[in-house]
């Protein structure tokens, strides 16, 4: 299957340049993003081993709480071409996680569902 990424790549990006210019905070990049009629779905991927770092666990809380975002965090990755999911969380309006699947096909069905609640306004 070819990639859809543009740049398969693409080096991350380093802000290590922007360290101590507004303290202690330093830019996040979030993995995933898909609009679709003002409803929001984000989503942070996490490799075996890798942890939020405590910016990161900020941001997506926040992002949370505002209307009509969905914020998931996914263990797992996509190397090699294919997509692989271990388990992946939603974070409620509060903070808190819940797991929604432990699957790429779980994943898949979660995806679909959002954009049809976002589609259908249900």
């Amino acid at each position: 299957m070819t990639s859809l990424m543009r740049n398969v790549f693409a080096p991350h990006l380093d802000f290590t340049d922007l360290y101590g210019l507004l303290g202690n905070i330093v830019p996040s990049n979030l993995d995933m993003v898909i609009e679709r009629k003002g409803h929001f779905l984000f989503a942070e991927w996490k490799r075996d081993g890798e942890r939020l770092s405590q910016g990161q666990e900020i941001l997506l809380k926040q992002l949370a709480k505002v209307p009509n975002h969905t914020v998931l965090i996914v263990h797992g990755h996509t190397d090699n071409g294919y997509m692989n999911v271990y388990k992946f969380w939603k974070i409620s309006k509060g903070g808190g996680l819940s797991v929604k699947g432990d699957n790429v096909e779980d994943f898949k069905d979660y995806i679909l569902n959002w954009f049809l609640d976002a589609e259908y306004n249900l």
